[in-house]
Parts: C-alpha cells; sequence; structure tokens
C-alpha cells in the first residue's frame, strides 16, 4: 500500500510556450472591451497591461485544452502487485465553465494494479493536465477515472476530489468554506464494498 502527497505547483507558461492554437491578441480585444462595458476606462494606466496579462493567464488556464492526458500514462511498469495503491492530496486549481471563475482542491486517486503500475508522478501529471480546462468537477472526476481505466487496464480505480469554488464563495449564494466532494468508482471499486471502504477509510481516516 502506497501513500503518498504531491503538490500540483507550475510556474507562468513562458511566452515560448504558449499554445499555437491560443489567440492572445484577440483575447486582449476581448478584455479591453469587458473592462469598457463594465464603465472602466481601458486606457488608464493601471489597466494598460491588463488586457495582455489576461490574455497570458489565459493561455496558462486553459492549455490542458492542448495537451493529451493519455501521454502521461504511456510508461509503466510490469509488476506483480495486485493491492491498492493510493496517492492523497494532489492539489490542482481548474476554472469553472458556468462562471469562469476558479475552483482549487485536491485530488485522491487510488487503483489496483493489474500487473503494471505507472509512477506516482504520473498520475499528478494527469490531473495536472485535465484540471487546466473550463469544466465542471463532476466531468473531471469522471475522466480521470476513465483515463485510468482505458490506459492502465486496471482492476479498480477511485478518484475523490474535494474544491472549493469561488462562483460559490464570492458571489451568489455567498458561502465560503463551503466544499464540493465529487467521487467516481470503477471496477473492484464499485463491485466491492470493502475495497471502496478501504480506500475511502485511507483518504479521510486520519481526517474525521
Amino acid at each position: 500500500m502506497d501513500v503518498g502527497s504531491i503538490t500540483g505547483e507550475v510556474a507562468e507558461i513562458p511566452p515560448d510556450e504558449v499554445p499555437n492554437e491560443v489567440d492572445l491578441p484577440r483575447i486582449e480585444r476581448a478584455v479591453r472591451e469587458i473592462l469598457a462595458a463594465v464603465g472602466e476606462d481601458p486606457d488608464r494606466e493601471g489597466l494598460l497591461e491588463t488586457p495582455r496579462r489576461v490574455a497570458r493567464m489565459y493561455a496558462e488556464l486553459f492549455r490542458g485544452l492542448h495537451e493529451d492526458p493519455r501521454a502521461h500514462l504511456q510508461k509503466f511498469f510490469t509488476e506483480k502487485y495486485d493491492e491498492m495503491v493510493l496517492v492523497r492530496d494532489i492539489s490542482f486549481n481548474s476554472m469553472c465553465e458556468h462562471h469562469l471563475l476558479p475552483f482549487s482542491g485536491q485530488a485522491h486517486i487510488g487503483y489496483v494494479p493489474n500487473g503494471r503500475v505507472v509512477g506516482l508522478s504520473k498520475l499528478a501529471r494527469v490531473v495536472e493536465v485535465v484540471s487546466h480546462r473550463p469544466q465542471v468537477q463532476e466531468r473531471m472526476t469522471e475522466e480521470i477515472a476513465n483515463l485510468l481505466i482505458a490506459e492502465l487496464n486496471v482492476k479498480g480505480v477511485a478518484v475523490v476530489l474535494e474544491a472549493t469554488h469561488s462562483c460559490m464563495t464570492i458571489r451568489g449564494i455567498r458561502k465560503p468554506g463551503s466544499i464540493c466532494v465529487t467521487s467516481a468508482m470503477k471496477g473492484i471499486f464499485r463491485s466491492n464494498l470493502s475495497s471502496r471502504s478501504e480506500v475511502m477509510t485511507l483518504i479521510y481516516g486520519d481526517r474525521r
């Protein structure tokens, strides 16, 4: 049983790594329009560089649209190991597609191998790619689980995401401290109650 903790902090995207598909000038023009629409002066000194900064920020936050998370699961190791592997507390930041506001939290991924294992950092890389897209937490959870099932042919996958959504904490209902928890259980974790109980105990046992 392998329990780990991996953070997902990533430096700002370098200028030469902005995906070709991202139209930075178009984003800049749109940001200027938004500033003008809310009653600001986009030519004010403090806002002159804002459209450029926002354009580069979107290129960074949505870079997962132009990356394939499956690439991180292509290298694996043959091992006669059939107990659970769990990586807890993989931090992530994503963007809610409903309001284009961020949600942040931790991902916990457990799987039971079927003759091959993947490097633990690869799981964090999968989370990193999938999280950098406009989306909802429910879909992100399901997508990560399906990727592991499809690419590693594992006996079971358990994915649990915990996140705070700024679209709920700074606007609308404005309830800071609220946390959304989603889970996706596949294979043995769906069919076997004791396996599901074990993974949930390993994730939350010391925090209850």
